[in-house]
C-alpha cells in the first residue's frame, strides 16, 4: 500500500472533502473540541498542511495553524490529524506527523502545540513538559496539551494562554 503526501499548496483539495474525512475519522462532534475554537476565523498554513492520497482518494489530512503560545509568542497549532478509518494503524498518521514537523522546522518556526492522545503523539516527540504551564481557552485535559519544540527551549518554562 503506497500513499502519496502533498502540501495543500502543492495539491489543493476541496475543503468539503477534507471536512468529510475529518468527520469520518474523528466523529461528528470534532468541532466541539477546545482546540477547534483556535481554528475558527484562522487560516491554516497551506505550505505546512498536508493531504494524503491512495489510488486517487483522499485518505489523510493534518493542518498547521498560526497561534500565540502564551508568552512564548508565535507557534503552530497542529490539528486535526485525520486518517481514513480503514488505514488507521498502518503508519500514515506517523508519516504525516514526521513530514509536518520537518516542514515546520525548515520554515523556521519555533514550536508546534496540540491537544491530543499523549501516548500516540509522544512516539514522534511531543510531550506535555514544554506546555505544562500554558493554558487553553475552554475545557481540555492538561495532560493532553502537548508541545514539540522545533527550536530548543522555545516553550520550556513559558506560560500564559494559547490564543489565535
Amino acid at each position: 500500500m503506497q500513499w502519496t503526501i502533498y502540501t495543500e499548496e502543492e495539491y489543493p483539495t476541496p475543503e468539503d472533502d477534507i471536512l468529510d474525512l475529518i468527520a469520518s475519522a474523528l466523529g461528528a462532534d470534532w468541532t466541539t473540541k477546545s482546540s477547534h475554537q483556535l481554528r475558527l476565523g484562522n487560516e491554516q498554513y497551506k505550505n505546512l498542511s498536508l493531504v494524503a492520497f491512495l489510488d486517487g482518494k483522499l485518505v489523510g489530512t493534518v493542518r498547521l495553524w498560526p497561534i500565540q503560545a502564551g508568552n512564548a509568542g508565535d507557534a503552530l497549532l497542529l490539528g486535526p490529524l485525520a486518517i481514513h478509518p480503514p488505514l488507521q494503524g498502518k503508519g500514515l498518521g506517523r508519516a504525516m506527523l514526521y513530514k509536518v514537523i520537518e516542514l515546520a522546522k525548515a520554515a523556521g518556526h519555533g514550536a508546534i502545540v496540540l491537544v491530543g492522545d499523549a501516548p500516540y503523539y509522544e512516539r514522534v516527540g511531543f510531550s506535555s513538559n514544554p506546555t505544562w504551564f500554558m493554558r487553553m481557552p475552554g475545557r481540555y485535559d492538561q495532560n493532553r496539551l502537548l508541545g514539540y519544540e522545533l527550536q530548543e527551549g522555545y516553550l520550556t518554562g513559558k506560560d500564559g494562554v494559547i490564543t489565535r
